[in-house]
């Protein structure tokens, strides 16, 4: 099997578990996969996927919404339970409630199908690089660096976010929209803006600025006491959002 050579020069050999009844499209997903380095599983169906991954170390799960027996969007509910897995949902064409409700459940991706092949890989690696998996970088903490508000400390080396000196279990874009607001206090980002940075796409219509609003509507829920009134993301009606300059 071969390996991907990650930023520091290391070669990391990374686990991608791919969830899809289509048996073409599974197919082609792995050979894919698999020509870039990575190495894959794959199944069919609900039961099989959370069986794997109760098993196994997986680094990003491919997972399809429609799915026999259980469904995609609750197979993600469930792994977000216990885990912060990237997690890239594959919709149905023009079906934006299942990229919603994907999204609701901690995905923190989707591509629709039919896709090309070219995006899949550069929204893999994209999300790989963004959510620092099996990274060195993680290694170096320094404190200077650290964003602090009020309670809130972020922690952009180490990728990690903690309230009142406990954890906070972000999902990779959840901490990517907190952080680089919170590098930006004060500045409000539209959701093109924020779409454009973070997601690092072409998107286009109200479900793609949907998903911004589902991811923080989120990050209000993971990190504001009351998220109706929030101390730290705060919205610009009819502009967009921004990170409280208030200490």
């Amino acid at each position: 099997m071969g390996s991907v050579l990650d930023g520091m020069g290391i070669n990391m050999a990374r686990r991608i578990l791919i969830v899809d009844d289509e048996p073409l499209i599974t197919k082609g997903l792995k050979f894919n996969m698999e020509s870039d380095g990575y190495q894959t599983d794959t199944c069919g169906d609900g039961e099989t996927a959370l069986r794997l991954v109760r098993r196994n170390h997986y680094d990003m799960i491919l997972l399809d919404v429609m799915l026999p027996g259980i469904s995609g969007i609750e197979v993600c509910q469930r792994i977000r339970e216990t885990s912060d897995i990237p997690i890239i949902m594959i919709t149905a064409k023009g079906d934006d409630m299942d990229k919603i409700l994907g999204l609701e459940y901690g995905a923190d991706d989707y591509m629709t199908k039919p896709f090309n092949i070219l995006e899949v890989k550069a929204r893999v690696k994209n999300l790989f690089r963004r959510s620092g998996a099996q990274s060195a970088e993680t290694e170096d903490k320094n404190n200077v660096n650290q964003i602090r508000c009020k309670k809130l400390v972020i922690d952009p080396a180490a990728r990690t976010v903690t309230l009142n000196g406990h954890l906070v279990k972000l999902t990779s874009k959840e901490f990517d929209v907190l952080n680089l607001m919170a590098a930006n206090r004060g500045k409000v980002f539209s959701r093109e803006d924020l779409l454009t940075n973070i997601w690092r796409y072409d998107f286009s219509g109200r479900g793609e600025e949907r998903t911004v609003d589902v991811h923080i509507r989120r990050l209000r829920e993971k990190i504001e006491a009351d998220s109706s009134r929030p101390e730290y993301i705060m919205t610009k009606w009819g502009v967009g959002y921004y990170f409280t300059e208030d200490d």
